[in-house]
């Protein structure tokens, strides 16, 4: 490869370098125990007060006082492999070693009269990223790029809910805390017309930058019948600007040149989710449809993220001190893949397959919870992202033609939920 095309390649894809905490995209399927094992649902189900950050307006329905506190081990396997800066055919692969992470979720509701409910949710959103220090194994330490990234996200939202006899509406204005590190090595050759002649890698990095955002949730629930609920809400989106991380990573690589223009902002985008949720007996059907708006958002409609539409549906049995729920969630690949046989379309997707691997579509969960007495319960989910392989074209920047190197990622997750529900 020309030392010039791998320099522009490298930083080109450690530019918005993220966490994989992909799901729907990079958001968790459902926050809460019940929610995450009846497929994310939660649109119209009632799951108490950690429906403040699904519908704000479903903490209506609250009786007393709640307070719950867990949190979610996520445990996500994703592997590159690619012959992008080595030669074509010697490929180096490594499974990324960002393959833990844990994430709080906090909440709590309580009735202040017949009509109004105040809410507070506190949840990590993200808090992991990929880990390809070792190199896979390239003796130059440009085979993975060294790639290391680290996004962190926590939604604060204080909510307040009215209901009447049977509907209701929320609003929660939510604050936003967002961290990102971006670190990568560059391959700088002693001659760069004579690959024997050696070279030094360059640590191009800047810190963590941290930023807070400010957005809102708002949501409506009508009960058509006492078994069957309607809800509608809507989360805005929130602009992040992280000082001099992707700025940094590009800078001196000439990106305008090839049609790649980047700036600090990365939009967690806005979300609209319609449910419905049908009681009958001892069981609760749910279902929800979402879209998420990664197409307008700022930083991710740049690497050619579209909309992404999202169902879901669950199930859950309830007994006199138990629960069992199963649930499954589909969302389609929201990364398209760029189909011009240009340096730039090549570059995003390199950049896309190798930092953004937010490949998984099929979701299958399952939970339940124990009631301990009247006022404690202890409730439980899996979830299980199944393998997801994609591949991309990197001839051209491989400083040879379409179809001579490529790079592939499969990525497949698990994750573990755990949670104390307490009532007052």
């Amino acid at each position: 490869m020309k030392p010039t095309r791998l320099a522009l390649a490298i930083a080109t894809a450690a530019m918005v370098s993220q966490p994989v905490l992909a799901t729907n995209g990079d958001h968790l399927i459902g926050l809460g125990a019940q929610s995450r094992a009846m497929g994310g649902t939660g649109a119209a189900a009632f799951f108490g007060s950690e429906n403040a950050l699904t519908n704000p307006a479903l903490i209506g329905k609250m009786q007393g006082t709640e307070f719950v506190i867990g949190g979610t081990v996520f445990m996500p396997s994703v592997k590159a492999k690619t012959d992008v800066a080595s030669m074509p055919g010697q490929s180096v692969s490594q499974t990324s070693d960002a393959d833990l992470s844990v994430i709080p979720e906090v909440s709590l509701a309580t009735r202040i009269n017949d009509n109004w409910v105040f809410g507070l949710g506190i949840f990590g959103t993200a808090g992991m990223g990929v880990d390809y220090r070792d190199n896979g194994g390239a003796p130059d330490g440009t085979g993975l790029f060294n790639g290391y990234s680290n996004l962190q996200l926590m939604k604060f939202a204080p909510t307040l809910a009215y209901n009447d006899s049977n509907w209701g509406i929320g609003f929660a204005p939510v604050i936003q805390y967002g961290a990102l590190d971006i670190n990568y090595k560059q391959f700088i050759p002693n001659d760069p017309a004579d690959p024997s002649a050696g070279g030094d890698l360059l640590n191009i990095g800047n810190g963590m930058s941290q930023d807070y955002g400010f957005g809102f949730n708002v949501g409506g629930y009508f009960d058509v019948t006492p078994e069957l609920t309607l809800g509608l809400a809507y989360q805005s989106a929130i602009n992040m600007k992280y000082k001099d991380q992707i700025t940094t990573a590009a800078e001196g690589f000439m990106l305008p040149d090839f049609g790649v223009n980047l700036g600090d902002e990365l939009e967690q985008p806005s979300e609209i989710k319609v449910g419905a949720a049908y009681t009958m007996g001892n069981m609760m059907y749910t279902a929800d449809y979402k879209r998420i708006g990664w197409g307008s958002a700022k930083g991710y409609k740049d690497f050619n993220w579209e909309d992404q539409d999202v169902f879901a549906i669950g199930a859950k049995y309830t007994a006199n001190k138990y629960w069992l729920g199963v649930g499954y969630n589909y969302g389609s690949d929201p990364i398209k893949k760029k189909s011009g046989n240009d340096y730039a379309s090549q570059a995003i997707n390199l950049l896309n397959n190798h930092f953004f691997p937010a490949v998984v579509e099929s979701h299958f969960t399952f939970g339940g919870g124990y009631s301990f007495t009247e006022n404690l319960t202890v409730e439980g989910a899996v979830t299980y992202a199944a393998e997801k392989t994609k591949t991309v074209d990197t001839g051209l920047i491989s400083g040879g033609t379409p179809g001579d190197t490529s790079h592939k990622v499969t990525h497949s997750q698990l994750g573990y939920t755990l949670a104390l529900r307490m009532n007052f």
